[in-house]
């Protein structure tokens, strides 16, 4: 039903990448292939491969060079009228803005990318940017505003026979399910997303999917020994594609794990790697997570209270501040699992990536 996955960044001279090279490789190569179409003057060969060069930049954790790049690639598109290449660039523009927190711009370069590659008449591009929106909208917390978009998507993925689009489709709505309760559903999406991905050959999708049954086995099924372990399968992708973002998400739900399982010093010490980690990429929902969960470690090893209750008030502004509508839950429920205040209504939300 499903060929095997591609990447539809990688274009023009780009193209024989695989969804699996390497970030950098994929930079290198891009690089090169930029610079030579820049020397003939091939506007429109430059924006594609500068595109490839964008999306390298960014999974590396290199947000100001990817900054960089996206808005040049958008600019030689322009310049050589190729509307389809500078819907891509917008969408590269889009995600790097959802990955550095700034969500309304996420939204309205996701939108714009959208709107143009429709026009242009460049369906993969215009898919990719209607699932950056959903995906922008599900880390805010808005599933009732997303949800029938991630299954829109899902259908039209599932139509095409498009692995990747659909590995991602499938994962989405599963974290929607896991964040709602609905574990068993979840699970199964995704399990059905990492036969899917590895049957594909897409290790990125596999290693994401792996982390959702990980994040499951954890929480519904209370086998920390074996979330674990597929969180090491996990890592081993991640690490293989250079993939930075990946892998700081990788360790920030292996220290969820060993939190959960009341190995507080061990959750510590992860939870402090992959902050350090997301602080390199200045990655600030990431950082925002990786921290309130090193205030919870903290706070288990006897931490003083009058800290943990100061450290909670400031992380609650900083993801409130981000855009994350759950924010004011995740930090409150933090409170009465510390017992720092009586108990209320509260999320267990764990946001995806």
């Amino acid at each position: 039903m499903y060929g095997k996955a591609f990447a539809p960044e990688y274009q023009g001279a780009l193209t024989t990448l695989s969804v699996n090279s390497s970030l950098t490789d994929v930079l290198a190569a891009g690089t090169e292939q930029l610079r030579a179409a820049e020397r003939a003057g091939a506007r429109a060969e430059a924006a594609r491969s500068g595109l490839a060069v964008a999306e390298a930049h960014r999974r590396l954790g290199q947000v100001a060079e990817a900054d960089r790049a996206w808005k040049a690639s958008y600019r030689t598109a322009r310049e050589a009228g190729d509307a389809a290449a500078m819907a891509w660039a917008l969408w590269s523009g889009g995600t790097l803005a959802r990955q550095r927190g700034a969500l309304p711009l996420a939204w309205r370069l996701l939108r714009l990318a959208a709107e143009l590659g429709e026009h242009a008449g460049d369906i993969v591009v215009r898919g990719y940017s209607l699932a950056g929106m959903a995906e922008t909208g599900r880390i805010q917390g808005d599933y009732a505003a997303v949800t029938a978009l991630h299954e829109q998507l899902l259908a039209e993925a599932r139509k095409r026979g498009e692995a990747r689009h659909t590995v991602w489709a499938l994962e989405g709505i599963a974290q929607i399910h896991r964040n709602t309760g609905a574990y068993d559903t979840a699970y199964a999406m995704f399990e059905e997303a990492a036969g899917i991905a590895a049957r594909a050959e897409d290790r990125r999708g596999h290693a994401w999917a792996l982390r959702g049954l990980a994040d499951l086995v954890s929480v519904r099924d209370q086998d920390p020994d074996r979330a674990l372990e597929l969180l090491s399968e996990a890592e081993v992708s991640c690490r293989a594609m250079n993939l930075s973002g990946a892998l700081a998400y990788n360790h920030k739900m292996r220290a969820n794990v060993l939190y959960r399982a009341g190995r507080y010093e061990q959750a510590r010490d992860v939870y402090t790697q992959s902050l350090a980690e997301f602080e390199a990429m200045s990655e600030p929902r990431g950082r925002a997570l990786a921290r309130l969960g090193l205030v919870k470690s903290l706070a288990r090893l006897g931490r003083d209270r009058a800290a943990t209750d100061a450290d909670l008030t400031d992380l609650a502004r900083v993801l409130e501040n981000i855009g994350l509508r759950h924010a004011g839950r995740m930090v409150e429920g933090a409170r009465v699992e510390l017992g720092l205040v009586a108990p209320a209504a509260s999320s267990d939300t764990e946001v995806a990536r």
